[in-house]
């Protein structure tokens, strides 16, 4: 790193962690929100939606044939007589009462003499609960499994995946954790990495500009082409904290809010990560490169920031294509434009079908566009019109 570039490199770094309140509310802050609001919905959902382990429905019945008593003993359930039809659905309004079966008389009986191809209608039993209860929810769908299994083992012919403790489905845990990590991890990436790269990098250019601060610099016996490069590492390294920072906050709090059991990441091996700093960095230079060229183009950083918002509603859209399109993207056309081909990358990866000849083509990519954006922040840095106007 040369002197010149060296020198704005430091004098940015010292200027964002000079202010320890800003480098704390860019860098920890996001992270730790992230972590608790994700943590927090995860929890909220398994409540709002899960039973206890230990739940026992509260259950009655009408004309309760012993058949399905005792297979309700066999499965737990207590099933108590109903004195009173309306009274009962009045207690499972009420969340009182989790379900209510109603039996024709003489079930068994008329199981045991029904014809199925006689086209008479088949002895039917009623099923009351309440939607809006969990608990209730769960008794039915228990009740409701029991008196399936029970109809199957009288009338069926074949049976279809029997529960003789066979696996028959054959996706592995780290598989489903990918194909969820890969739909969403590219989309929220792409907005911890634009975030960072907009807290910073419109302050640096654009801030300068307003306070007049930019006028000394462009009068130092530096190259433009060095302050182009200084301003763009050291920014790129504090958006890169701020995603690191988002990023971790992420990934910590998958667990719980995906319902998943154990570490999200045990899939991922160190050269996963590795190829994820490769997509992560290369396309924080390039978004930084972008922000520079807009920043350097405003006149203030109110001005910057309006200027950056559609490009980062434009980011944001791209990612949202990784939760439609059915993993990474096998044509090599989609990794040469900008944006698109980092999250289809990052699609990829973390679905585990890391291919490296995609991910160099990103890398490679994503770094010819930050030197053309360095080529066009230094002749803007140039050009008095451009960095003077008013």
């Amino acid at each position: 790193m040369k002197g010149g570039m060296l020198t704005i490199f430091r004098k940015e770094l010292a200027r964002f962690f000079g202010d320890k309140r800003t480098a704390l509310a860019t860098i920890l802050l996001p992270g730790l929100l992230i972590f608790a609001v994700y943590t927090f919905m995860g929890s909220a959902l398994s409540s709002q939606f899960s039973v206890d382990e230990d739940f026992v429905p509260a259950v009655q019945a009408v004309n309760l044939p012993g058949s399905v008593s005792a297979l309700a003993g066999q499965a737990g359930l207590d099933i108590q007589p109903a004195q009173d039809v309306e009274a009962a659905k009045a207690l499972i309004q009420e969340e009182e009462l989790d379900l209510l079966a109603v039996f024709p008389p003489d079930f068994d009986g008329q199981v045991a003499g029904y014809d199925v191809t006689s086209g008479a209608p088949a002895p039917a039993v009623e099923l009351y609960y309440n939607s809006a209860s969990v608990n209730s929810s769960a008794a039915y769908a228990q009740m409701a499994a029991l008196l399936e299994g029970y109809e199957t083992s009288l009338s069926n012919k074949f049976d279809v995946n029997p529960g003789d403790g066979t696996t028959y489905d054959l996706a592995t845990q780290a598989d489903t954790a990918g194909t969820l990590m890969s739909s969403m991890m590219p989309m929220l990436l792409m907005i911890f990495l634009f975030s960072g790269c907009m807290a910073a990098a419109p302050e640096s250019i654009a801030g300068e500009k307003e306070r007049g601060t930019i006028a000394t610099l462009l009068i130092t016996p530096l190259r433009r082409r060095d302050l182009a490069l200084g301003k763009i590492c050291a920014l790129s390294i504090i958006a890169l904290l701020s995603g690191l920072s988002s990023t971790i906050g992420t990934l910590l709090s998958m667990p719980t809010l995906m319902q998943m059991e154990g570490g999200v990441g045990a899939a991922y091996t160190p050269v996963h990560y590795l190829a994820l700093c490769l997509i992560i960095l290369s396309t924080v230079l390039f978004i930084v490169a972008c922000i520079s060229l807009i920043s350097a183009f405003a006149r203030t950083i109110k001005e910057a920031q309006t200027y950056v918002t559609p490009l980062m509603i434009l980011a944001m859209v791209v990612g949202v294509t990784a939760m439609f399109g059915g993993g990474a993207s096998p044509h090599l056309w989609a990794y040469f434009i900008p944006f698109y081909n980092s999250v289809q990358a990052m699609a990829g990866l973390f679905a585990l079908e890391l291919n490296w000849t995609h991910l160099l083509l990103t890398v490679g990519c994503n770094l010819a566009y930050t030197a053309l954006g360095v080529w066009g922040l230094t002749r803007m840095f140039n050009s008095e019109k451009v960095m003077f106007q008013r």
